[in-house]
């Protein structure tokens, strides 16, 4: 797979087959990305389960908050995974041991061998992508607020 480019196929295939995703970084506090990205995609339909030791115990966004992926008693879809690059690694070994069948790495976050371990054990990896703003980008929300999705234009492509 080349995580440089990824096939809006490919990332609308795995939000539409995906509902429940363990956000490994979640943070209780409303003014951090990765609330925004859990009440965006709950509102959207996905069950997210908060994964952060500190949190564990308690609740975020009407979600109760486990310590480990290992933690979380029911099956998961995706491990999103809202952490710095260093702690990707042992975060995909979880999600495979789990087994998860999507690792999504947010925006900045990239380990390539990581995912290749992952891709081994048959899992679809994304890196460097934040399935919140790719949901608005593929449905054409964003674009809404100006923002060039590239998804509709009036522009002709070559060839057609």
């Amino acid at each position: 797979m080349d995580h440089d480019y990824y096939p809006e196929d490919l990332i609308r295939g795995v939000l539409r087959s995906v509902r429940t995703i363990a956000m490994v970084g979640a943070s209780a506090h409303w003014n951090r990305p990765s609330y925004f990205a859990m009440k965006y995609l709950q509102r959207k339909g996905y069950r997210i389960v908060p994964v952060n030791p500190k949190e564990a115990g308690g609740m975020i966004l009407g979600e109760r908050v486990y310590g480990a992926l290992a933690e979380i008693p029911f099956k998961i879809d995706m491990v999103d995974i809202f952490r710095a690059s260093q702690a990707a690694g042992p975060i995909t070994d979880e999600a495979i041991e789990v087994g998860a069948r999507v690792v999504w790495m947010q925006l900045g976050v990239r380990d390539d061998a990581a995912a290749r371990r992952a891709e081994r054990a048959g899992l679809t990896v994304i890196m460097n992508r934040c399935p919140k703003i790719e949901y608005g980008r593929l449905s054409g929300e964003i674009g809404w607020l100006g923002i060039n999705t590239r998804v509709i234009s009036s522009k002709r492509k070559k060839g057609v």
